[in-house]
């Protein structure tokens, strides 16, 4: 990096991983083979890229600086399996620029560092695509993780976890030390594999509805769950309605949203859409 005259963008949230041990963890978390097509985002400066270029098939990178392109290029080039894009992730169709381009495989799978500031958004923007990955190998802070690993009745626990247990099954790997980036980070870090499901965790009439609801439910998360939906969901629902749904649904009246699950979300959605709309 000093060579080409690089230093670490701080607003592209840019903590590069060093440790080798943590990036053989990583990339065996993945069980990356040769029959796999994998997209990194945010590659830097290569660290991660030359292992997981070792066992894929085929290793397609997106990088926003453009000024880490001709480092990535010099440190990929005994790579014919490597291709570097240089597009904002969160931009890029992914269908259009990486999927269309490699038709031998029916599926792929992501792995990466993601910028802590728009991990979710990130996350989401393969989640919500058209054509989702198999799985997601990717390091992010440790309290975000927390967060989406999270099950009914846990601190962590809500609409992140809710979302997140929807789209996949979500097994925490490993946790990692500051000392393993440069430069350091504030937080600590946690990798988590996310393998996304063929269909949803659960049946859902309205998925827009649902998500709604469920962001509803936790933003007033230390009122009862009726308070919460009947005053900030947008809907003109009564509490005492809500409350009736969760009474027939074998819970108390003044259930809090961390006590639901995401079969309860989904029932107590499919309730009330018929309800309010």
């Amino acid at each position: 990096m000093n060579g080409y005259g690089i230093r670490p963008v701080k607003s592209l949230g840019q903590n590069f991983l060093l440790d080798n041990n943590i990036i053989e963890k990583i990339v065996s978390a993945a069980s990356i083979t040769n029959n796999d097509l994998v997209i990194e985002v945010g590659p830097g400066a290569g660290s991660l890229t030359k292992e997981l270029a070792r066992h894929a098939g085929n290793l397609v990178a997106v990088e926003i600086d453009k000024n880490l392109i001709p480092l990535i290029n010099d440190v990929m080039s005994g790579f014919d399996n490597f291709e570097i894009i240089h597009s904002d992730i969160l931009k890029t169709d992914i269908k259009d620029r990486i999927l269309d381009k490699y038709t031998q495989y029916t599926s792929y799978k992501v792995v990466a560092n993601l910028p802590y500031y728009i991990t979710t958004p990130i996350l989401m923007r393969f989640l919500e695509n058209s054509f989702p990955p198999s799985s997601m190998t990717v390091m992010m802070q440790k309290e975000v993780a927390a967060r989406m690993s999270a099950g009914p009745g846990c601190k962590e626990y809500g609409s992140l976890s809710v979302v997140s247990g929807y789209y996949c099954r979500v097994k925490k790997i490993m946790d990692v030390s500051p000392n393993c980036f440069y430069p350091k980070p504030d937080v600590s870090s946690t990798v988590l594999r996310m393998d996304v499901r063929d269909n949803p965790e659960v049946v859902i009439d309205n998925e827009a509805f649902f998500f709604k609801l469920v962001k509803s439910a936790f933003a007033q998360r230390r009122k009862k769950v009726s308070n919460s939906i009947s005053n900030t969901l947008g809907y003109d629902v009564q509490k005492t309605v809500i409350e009736v749904i969760l009474e027939d649904m074998g819970m108390p009246a003044d259930t809090r949203a961390e006590r639901l699950s995401i079969n309860a979300f989904a029932e107590l959605s499919n309730r009330l859409k018929g309800i309010v709309v």
